[in-house]
């Protein structure tokens, strides 16, 4: 069951069709408040850089952490803010004041209306469900059954072992070279590196 709350329509049917003309960046990212603070400033900014950059944002609602710090980047310069949150996760992490609130059922849910809308996915600092989440689009995008970017924010090495991971992988035969091609990797946020990739997006 999916329930709509917030500004947009009532109807989750028209709901769905009047965002689908929108562009949105899908954020993933931790909600942890002991991430560190000069990575959650990092990704404010790219929130101020969706929002100026005529973007919305999708994501899963949270109002910590890196979630919380994408979604204000995103409101406080005027951006359209879309968080998808299972009703369950009020217990785990609080709920931002989204523009349009997309209650679920389940995690599974969450992610397939997230991918559904995003046009480009960021990858922010987070935990095992932002890795649960960026390798579930990295294998639907290796799979074919999206193809839009993926781009991991690597802030002061954050992901040096995951991506690592990777490699290993590859180097253990499991996975094959392509995978690489498949997402990008970035070390810091500004300007000169997002706008690119946005605009990448909607080309």
């Amino acid at each position: 069951m999916i329930n709509t709350q917030g500004n947009q329509n009532e109807d989750i049917g028209k709901e769905v069709k009047d965002m689908s003309k929108r562009y949105f960046v899908c954020v993933y990212g931790g909600a942890n408040d002991r991430i560190a603070s000069q990575h959650k400033e990092k990704i404010e900014e790219l929130g101020k850089l969706i929002a100026t950059n005529g973007f919305s944002l999708v994501y899963g609602a949270g109002a910590t952490g890196c979630m919380g710090a994408v979604a204000r980047g995103v409101k406080e310069n005027g951006g359209f803010v879309m968080g998808i949150s299972p009703d369950f996760i009020s217990g785990f992490e609080d709920i931002f004041d989204c523009d349009n609130k997309v209650m679920v059922d389940t995690m599974a849910e969450r992610k397939t209306l997230m991918e559904k809308h995003a046009d480009v996915f960021f990858i922010a600092p987070g935990g095992i469900g932002t890795m649960d989440e960026f390798f579930q689009v990295l294998t639907l995008k290796y799979l074919k059954r999206i193809d839009v970017p993926i781009v991991v924010i690597n802030l002061d090495g954050f992901y040096d072992t995951l991506i690592a991971l990777i490699k290993d992988l590859v180097k253990q035969g499991a996975v094959t070279e392509e995978i690489h091609k498949l997402y990008d990797v970035i070390t810091d946020v500004d300007e000169d590196t997002i706008v690119p990739i946005l605009k990448k997006a909607t080309a």
